[in-house]
């Protein structure tokens, strides 16, 4: 019989102390958190930081409010359906922005480029680069670029950083979530992450599915608008809805309970994370956010969302308890109840 030293060493769960940076510690999940938790905040530190927000709210000595934020693209293909490396790169950091609650004005665009990357690619991604940021209704107003040695870069990185103005005084935070808001969901989840994975495995669809990527800033900001009082937003990227909702849920304390046939998958969505063995809970996103607002103002925020194309499959999914700080529970189209957790990230059906 082994001992248990030979036991525990032969587990194929990714331990947390791993020494070196695993591809698992990008995926959205556990790993990825405990990385920021244990090594970059620790190091880093800070009150904005500690709030596990993508962007920061700054005050300025003008009374002006500004949110600011930076993010870095990796994707691989660099094209898929629904656009590219850089539609992504504007409306990753319009969204960041938006979860703030920030109209976006500006964006800074960094490119490291790898030798021997075609022209023709780059001006492609450039020209979409482009046409994202004016539909947007955002500048690119400043950049950087370099060159990194054939095999050092993967085709294209691109670096950018946001700047976007708050023109309300409403203050979102996960702390500020309440038992009894509502968790609101903008549309269907998973097409990015499966649109990008059929590209990458080359798997053909009857119909086609394209990316859910888009700039969210207006959808959001009709809501402030309104002025929906809005607790937290989130948009779903990497680890997808439920590492979403677990991070916030553990951010405020609080319990969770999501309703499965109120969540919407598109079929061959669903039909490929069954072939593939995924969750579409846990399938990235580009174009869809949650929203937590209180149980009164659920009819009319839903209202505002319907009008907005990006927003006219939104619902209320799920509702915050005074529960098991933490815990998300989701009841199934068949009854049942089980509990939804963030994977460690090697098991996320990786993007990028």
């Amino acid at each position: 019989m082994a001992s248990d030293r030979e036991i525990a060493l032969s587990c194929p769960v990714p331990i947390a102390g791993e020494p070196r940076i695993l591809l698992a510690h990008g995926g959205g999940g556990r790993l990825m958190h405990r990385l920021l938790d244990d090594v970059i905040l620790r190091a880093l530190g800070g009150e904005s930081l500690a709030e596990r927000h993508d962007s920061a709210a700054l005050s300025l000595p003008t009374g002006s409010r500004l949110a600011f934020t930076t993010d870095s693209y990796v994707v691989r293909p660099l094209f898929f359906p629904g656009g590219d490396i850089g539609t992504l790169a504007v409306n990753g950091t319009v969204n960041d922005l938006a979860m703030a609650g920030a109209r976006p004005v500006a964006l800074s665009t960094s490119f490291i480029l790898e030798e021997g990357l075609p022209r023709e690619t780059l001006q492609r991604i450039c020209g979409s680069l482009r046409r994202a940021a004016d539909a947007a209704d955002v500048a690119i107003v400043t950049g950087d670029t370099k060159v990194v040695e054939r095999g050092k870069g993967d085709g294209i990185f691109i670096n950018t950083a946001g700047i976007g103005v708050l023109e309300h005084s409403q203050t979102l935070k996960p702390r500020l979530v309440e038992p009894g808001d509502a968790i609101l969901l903008s549309g269907d989840i998973g097409r990015h992450g499966i649109a990008l994975m059929a590209v990458r495995e080359g798997i053909r669809l009857e119909t086609a599915l394209e990316s859910d990527c888009a700039p969210l800033a207006r959808t959001v900001l009709g809501l402030f608008d309104a002025a929906i009082p809005v607790h937290c937003l989130r948009d779903l990227t990497r680890g997808g809805l439920a590492s979403a909702v677990v991070e916030i849920a553990e951010a405020c304390g609080l319990s969770f309970t999501l309703h499965e046939d109120r969540i919407p998958v598109e079929g061959s969505v669903r039909a490929i994370c069954e072939i593939l063995g995924f969750d579409p809970l846990h399938v990235a996103n580009e174009g869809r956010f949650i929203a937590f607002v209180p149980a009164t103002h659920v009819e009319r925020a839903l209202a505002i969302l319907h009008r907005d194309p990006l927003g006219f499959d939104a619902r209320q999914i799920g509702t915050v308890n005074a529960g098991t700080p933490g815990r998300v529970i989701l009841r199934t189209a068949f009854g049942a109840h089980r509990i939804v957790d963030m994977l460690s990230g090697e098991q996320l059906p990786r993007i990028c």
